[in-house]
């Protein structure tokens, strides 16, 4: 079985549930860089979503 990567949103915001997960590293972190910007107006590095809220499942 493939390894998911993870980020739940809630690490980062105790309001916000947001769940992103996929196969693809790539685009998990894509879609939470773009979810951190509109939703949170905060603006994270690649290696700093990896290193600090991606979690591999």
């Amino acid at each position: 079985m493939a390894d998911a990567h993870k980020l739940d949103c809630e690490s980062v915001s105790d309001t916000c549930r947001f769940i992103i997960q996929s196969e693809n590293e790539e685009e998990a972190v894509e879609l939470a860089k773009k979810h951190m910007k509109e939703v949170h107006e905060q603006e994270f590095t690649d290696d700093e979503l990896r290193e600090e809220h991606l979690q591999i499942v």
